[in-house]
């Protein structure tokens, strides 16, 4: 019959139909075609992110106080060590260690983070610093060539430096902005320009010869003239810068001339102190008794018909007088 042929096509219609319904159903999963710009399963997708960078951290200040403490303290010590200088090379190498100290304090104050109430303290500290460092050396070369050359003319010339002053002002301005330090100058010597009367004799002898012995001082400084014997002064007198002086009594001998010259003089020390100068005269002098009494006479300042050379002697083997 037609009717069972007729029947299987349209089941077979309606499979179709079923199928072409499913294929949209999974076609419209996509999102609206191609218009929708729907992707083919399977096909790999780019996806893009976008990261929020983080913050940069502040640094952290480091606390000023420390700071300076840390970059004084060294400078405190160092000028605490003066006390125990028992020569002047003793002295030369703790100006040394001033020196160095204060210097790399200046250097580090320099760079550091200072609060905004201490800037101009600061700024005066390092310059106080650097200065003392100088004053420091200063003193040090005036040790090495004689300008100073006595243990307290040396500290007397630290105590006048105005770094070290200036570095305790700087100080106390921290202070009273409320950062202290254990920073303290040391008690030093004055400064001084001691002398004698002229013709003083700072070693006397017996004095019992008949010999003269006669200094004209026409230099720019004091001097001390001292007759030696085998090497040690015997009579010595102080002549002033100008003036004229004369040992009599002189005792038989044949004497060597030394000459000590300078500013300051230390009785006790039996030295000049400052801008000292040791000298020796080449020839020797005799006295003798005889009908008269023998008489010398030299003079300190260069002239122009002089027959007398002299030659510096070492500080360290010089007779004192």
């Amino acid at each position: 019959m037609r009717f069972t042929g007729s029947d299987g096509f349209v089941g077979k219609a309606g499979l179709a139909v079923g199928s072409a319904l499913v294929l949209a159903a999974c076609s419209g999963g996509g999102g609206g075609g191609s218009a929708g710009g729907s992707s083919v399963p399977g096909t790999p997708v780019s996806v893009r992110t976008s990261a929020t960078p983080s913050p940069t951290p502040t640094p952290t200040r480091a606390p000023y106080g420390p700071v300076l403490s840390a970059n004084v303290d060294p400078v405190t010590t160092a000028l605490a060590q003066v006390a125990g200088a028992k020569s002047l090379t003793d002295l030369d190498t703790v100006l040394g260690g001033i020196a160095t100290s204060a210097q790399g304090a200046a250097k580090a104050l320099g760079k550091a983070d200072e609060p905004p109430a201490v800037s101009a303290a600061q700024t005066e500290l390092v310059a106080a610093l650097t200065s003392l460092a100088a004053d420091a050396g200063k003193v040090r070369s005036g040790i090495k060539f004689h300008e100073v050359c006595a243990l307290s003319s040396a500290e007397a010339e630290l105590g006048a430096s105005q770094g070290l002053s200036a570095v305790s002002a700087a100080l106390t301005k921290m202070t009273t902005a409320g950062y202290q330090t254990t920073f303290a100058a040391p008690q030093l010597p004055q400064q001084q320009n001691r002398s004698l009367d002229n013709g003083s004799m700072v070693r006397k002898g017996k004095l019992r010869g008949e010999g003269v012995f006669k200094v004209d001082n026409g230099g720019k400084a004091d001097a001390v003239v001292s007759l030696a014997l085998n090497g040690k002064a015997v009579h010595s007198v102080f002549v002033a810068k100008g003036q004229k002086a004369d040992v009599e009594g002189v005792e038989d001998g044949t004497y060597e001339v030394f000459v000590s010259g300078g500013a300051d003089w230390d009785s006790e020390a039996k030295g000049f102190t400052k801008d000292c100068h040791f000298t020796k005269f080449e020839d020797t002098f005799a006295f003798e008794t005889g009908r008269t009494a023998t008489s010398w006479e030299i003079t300190l300042q260069p002239v122009a018909d002089g027959n007398a050379k002299t030659n510096d002697v070492d500080p360290n083997t010089f007779p004192q007088p």
